[in-house]
Protein backbone atom coordinates (compact mmCIF):
# COMPACT_ATOMS: atom_id res chain seq x y z
CA UNK A 1 0.00 0.00 0.00
CA UNK A 2 2.32 2.69 1.12
CA UNK A 3 5.00 1.84 -2.51
CA UNK A 4 1.76 2.73 -4.61
CA UNK A 5 1.13 5.81 -2.33
CA UNK A 6 4.41 6.44 -3.16
CA UNK A 7 4.83 5.62 -6.44
CA UNK A 8 1.17 7.79 -7.09
CA UNK A 9 2.43 10.95 -5.28
CA UNK A 10 5.84 10.71 -7.76
CA UNK A 11 3.62 10.19 -11.24
CA UNK A 12 1.57 13.11 -10.67
CA UNK A 13 4.33 15.51 -8.99
CA UNK A 14 5.73 17.72 -12.24
CA UNK A 15 8.86 16.67 -13.62
CA UNK A 16 12.30 18.45 -12.29
CA UNK A 17 14.39 20.59 -14.63
CA UNK A 18 17.95 22.28 -14.17
CA UNK A 19 18.73 25.20 -15.75
CA UNK A 20 21.92 27.75 -15.72
CA UNK A 21 20.80 30.74 -14.53
CA UNK A 22 22.81 33.79 -15.57
CA UNK A 23 22.29 37.00 -13.33
CA UNK A 24 23.98 40.51 -14.44
CA UNK A 25 24.22 44.20 -13.05
CA UNK A 26 21.56 44.95 -10.19
CA UNK A 27 20.40 40.55 -9.70
CA UNK A 28 23.89 39.78 -9.53
CA UNK A 29 24.37 41.76 -6.74
CA UNK A 30 21.06 40.58 -5.24
CA UNK A 31 21.68 36.72 -5.87
CA UNK A 32 25.04 37.20 -4.92
CA UNK A 33 26.64 34.59 -7.81
CA UNK A 34 27.04 35.61 -11.62
CA UNK A 35 25.73 31.85 -12.45
CA UNK A 36 24.25 28.93 -10.87
CA UNK A 37 22.38 25.78 -11.65
CA UNK A 38 18.88 26.03 -10.45
CA UNK A 39 16.36 22.73 -9.99
CA UNK A 40 12.89 23.31 -10.14
CA UNK A 41 9.93 21.87 -10.36
CA UNK A 42 8.01 22.23 -14.22
CA UNK A 43 9.20 23.18 -17.27
CA UNK A 44 8.19 26.64 -17.88
CA UNK A 45 9.88 29.26 -17.51
CA UNK A 46 6.66 30.75 -15.64
CA UNK A 47 7.58 28.11 -13.22
CA UNK A 48 11.52 28.67 -12.98
CA UNK A 49 10.13 32.48 -12.14
CA UNK A 50 8.10 31.29 -9.44
CA UNK A 51 10.63 28.97 -7.62
CA UNK A 52 13.76 31.59 -8.05
CA UNK A 53 11.55 34.35 -6.72
CA UNK A 54 10.88 32.48 -3.92
CA UNK A 55 14.00 31.85 -2.96
CA UNK A 56 15.73 35.22 -4.70
CA UNK A 57 13.77 38.43 -3.59
CA UNK A 58 14.44 39.98 -6.99
CA UNK A 59 11.52 39.60 -8.72
CA UNK A 60 10.73 43.38 -8.17
CA UNK A 61 14.43 44.13 -10.49
CA UNK A 62 12.99 42.32 -13.44
CA UNK A 63 8.95 41.80 -13.62
CA UNK A 64 6.59 45.18 -14.41
CA UNK A 65 3.32 44.98 -12.93
CA UNK A 66 1.79 47.42 -15.02
CA UNK A 67 2.57 49.17 -18.69
CA UNK A 68 4.29 52.04 -17.25
CA UNK A 69 6.57 50.35 -14.84
CA UNK A 70 7.51 48.09 -18.54
CA UNK A 71 7.82 51.54 -20.52
CA UNK A 72 10.67 54.08 -20.99
CA UNK A 73 9.83 57.56 -22.11
CA UNK A 74 12.32 58.61 -24.87
CA UNK A 75 13.35 62.01 -26.21
CA UNK A 76 12.64 60.87 -29.76
CA UNK A 77 9.13 60.24 -31.03
CA UNK A 78 9.40 57.00 -32.30
CA UNK A 79 8.57 56.37 -36.15
CA UNK A 80 5.14 55.20 -37.30
CA UNK A 81 6.43 52.41 -38.49
CA UNK A 82 8.86 50.31 -36.27
CA UNK A 83 11.74 48.14 -38.30
CA UNK A 84 12.21 44.57 -37.58
CA UNK A 85 9.90 42.39 -35.44
CA UNK A 86 8.38 43.72 -31.92
CA UNK A 87 6.82 42.10 -29.73
CA UNK A 88 6.10 42.09 -25.71
CA UNK A 89 4.75 40.03 -23.15
CA UNK A 90 0.88 40.34 -22.05
CA UNK A 91 0.76 43.23 -18.99
CA UNK A 92 1.98 41.54 -15.73
CA UNK A 93 3.98 39.32 -17.73
CA UNK A 94 6.81 41.86 -19.05
CA UNK A 95 9.81 43.47 -17.51
CA UNK A 96 10.78 46.79 -16.23
CA UNK A 97 12.21 49.52 -18.09
CA UNK A 98 15.78 48.34 -19.09
CA UNK A 99 15.35 44.49 -17.33
CA UNK A 100 15.82 41.39 -19.68
CA UNK A 101 14.93 37.73 -19.32
CA UNK A 102 16.64 35.35 -21.82
CA UNK A 103 16.14 32.08 -22.81
CA UNK A 104 19.43 30.48 -24.67
CA UNK A 105 20.23 33.50 -25.56
CA UNK A 106 16.99 34.98 -26.94
CA UNK A 107 14.44 37.55 -24.72
CA UNK A 108 11.36 35.41 -23.94
CA UNK A 109 8.69 37.80 -25.40
CA UNK A 110 10.12 36.62 -28.67
CA UNK A 111 9.67 32.63 -28.14
CA UNK A 112 6.30 31.73 -26.15
CA UNK A 113 7.10 34.43 -23.37
CA UNK A 114 6.85 33.27 -19.55
CA UNK A 115 5.25 29.79 -21.62
CA UNK A 116 8.44 29.17 -23.21
CA UNK A 117 9.28 25.37 -22.21
CA UNK A 118 12.70 24.90 -20.64
CA UNK A 119 14.86 22.05 -20.88
CA UNK A 120 18.00 20.69 -18.82
CA UNK A 121 20.66 22.27 -19.51
CA UNK A 122 19.32 25.46 -20.84
CA UNK A 123 20.62 28.68 -20.11
CA UNK A 124 18.13 31.79 -18.85
CA UNK A 125 19.71 35.49 -17.90
CA UNK A 126 18.20 37.62 -15.81
CA UNK A 127 19.68 41.27 -17.00
CA UNK A 128 18.87 44.44 -14.86
CA UNK A 129 21.85 46.83 -16.12
CA UNK A 130 23.85 49.26 -13.77
CA UNK A 131 22.91 52.31 -15.48
CA UNK A 132 25.28 55.07 -15.40
CA UNK A 133 24.30 59.03 -16.30
CA UNK A 134 27.22 61.76 -17.33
Amino acid sequence: METEARASEASTREPETTVEVRCTGHVRTAVGEPELAFTFEGTTLRELLDAFFAEYDVADLLIAETEDEATTRGWADPPEELPGKWAKNPEGEQTRTYARVAVNGQFNEHLDGLDTTLRDGDRVSLMYPFIFCC
